[in-house]
């Protein structure tokens, strides 16, 4: 049966267990989604945990997540990676998939980046898109799918935490203006990011309904992982890669498919590797 919720002291123990088995002290979390685990190729002095080997975390079962927890130095800074994360569409309740964030934050980490793919809303935005994340649609929170629902621990963070700031603007600016620098102008947005449970695609009417309420791209993951990070006092960073356009015509023959975003995560990553080394390099953690 899978635990519904962890207290501190047993979060405490799970980063107790990870910080006895590696030397490195990590200061920045890495969350990478479908199709963008390569960025792990970029960490120097690597350190591996596979997530089957740490008591109580939750386990990827989506092509594109390997499980494996990748400590070592990005950008001259101390980090951890996660190469992929769990969902839950899997079965896992959103107290599960977080596990991991809360585990960051009492392993020391202090900044949090998370990327995804995700099906481009924004008429606008073309496949290949790197989408900067300046908001959410919680969608999922009004179904009641929220990881700070249940008891509180203050030790972790306030009740009722503010997240009108969730994603900090201080790294949007600078990852914004490094990209052009980089010559990425051409395929660097910014918009809202919305989370649908999954594992089904949209329909044509849930997409245009983001659509009418401003959302730029949609996905299945990141907001619940924010959530916490928020709650925990991390600093946020989020970018989504546009790896299909949804579809928006009820009679369209083309279907999204998962082959597209894993495809569109290949193509794009070494851009993407690029550019998030490029800001961790200029930020503090």
């Amino acid at each position: 049966m899978i635990k519904t919720s962890y207290s501190y002291d047993e979060v405490e123990q799970i980063a107790k267990f990870i910080l006895d088995k590696v030397k490195c002290r990590p200061k920045l979390g890495i969350i990478c989604g479908s199709g963008l685990g390569k960025l792990a190729n970029s960490v120097e002095n690597q350190e591996v945990i596979a997530y089957k080997d740490i008591p109580e975390f939750p386990i990827s079962t989506v092509p594109g997540h390997e499980g494996k927890l990748v400590f070592g130095t990005l950008g001259g800074k101390n980090v951890v990676l996660m190469q992929g994360r769990s969902h839950c569409y899997e079965g896992y309740p959103p107290q599960k998939t977080t596990l991991p964030v809360r585990t960051m934050h009492l392993m020391g980490v202090k900044t949090l980046f998370v990327t995804n793919a995700a099906g481009g809303i924004n008429r606008k935005f073309h496949v290949g898109d790197i989408m900067i994340i300046k908001d959410h649609l919680n969608l999922a929170g009004f179904a009641g799918v929220n990881p700070l629902v249940g008891p509180n621990d203050e030790r972790f963070g306030p009740r009722f935490p503010p997240v009108s700031r969730a994603y900090d603007l201080e790294i949007r600016k600078l990852a914004m203006s490094l990209a052009i620098e980089m010559g990425f102008k051409d395929f660097i947005q910014e918009g809202v990011y919305s989370m649908m449970v999954g594992p089904n695609f949209e329909t044509v009417t849930e997409c245009r309904f983001l659509e009418i309420v401003g959302v730029d791209a949609t996905g299945m993951s990141t907001i619940p992982e924010v959530l916490v990070a928020k709650h925990c006092g991390m600093r946020v960073f989020g970018m989504s890669l546009i790896t299909n356009m949804v579809i928006m015509e009820y009679d369209a023959v083309s279907t999204a498919n998962h082959e597209e975003v894993l495809e569109t995560g290949e193509r794009r990553s070494k851009d993407l590797q690029k550019l998030m080394t490029a800001i961790i390099e200029k930020i503090e953690v």
